[in-house]
């Protein structure tokens, strides 16, 4: 999360708060929050983080270091969930990035019954 948090050039502030770090790792703590890194030896290059709910995972922020690792993150992540049974993964913010992984921007209707069924699942991370 405090990689997330880090400014960039085209990003110099950011909505990760240590107020907000706390929230996340309680719910990391009670197993609802998660995160994917990518590490380049020991040093870590990519990542991202967010929470899941019986079959629906909530991405909630996502970083790179080095090229294409915050897609290797997501790359596992989709592979990781689709193994365990989930059924929708929410990126939030339609992006070019997410779109080249595969992501499409739905209708909210169709988005909410999604959600109300991945809710329903009974997965775990």
């Amino acid at each position: 999360m405090r990689k997330c948090a880090e400014p960039t050039p085209s990003r110099p502030t950011t909505w990760i708060t240590d107020d907000f770090i706390a929230a996340y790792t309680e719910l990391h703590r009670r197993g609802a929050a998660h995160s994917v890194e990518v590490y380049e030896k020991e040093e870590l290059v990519g990542g991202l983080y967010g929470v899941s709910i019986g079959g629906f995972f909530g991405g909630e922020s996502m970083f790179h270091r080095r090229p294409d690792a915050s897609k290797a993150a997501v790359a596992y992540l989709v592979q990781h969930l689709r193994q365990r049974g989930f059924v929708l993964l929410d990126g939030q913010v339609p992006t070019p990035h997410l779109a080249v992984l595969g992501a499409a921007e739905i209708p909210r209707d169709e988005f909410l019954a999604r959600l109300q069924h991945a809710l329903a699942l009974p997965v775990a991370f």
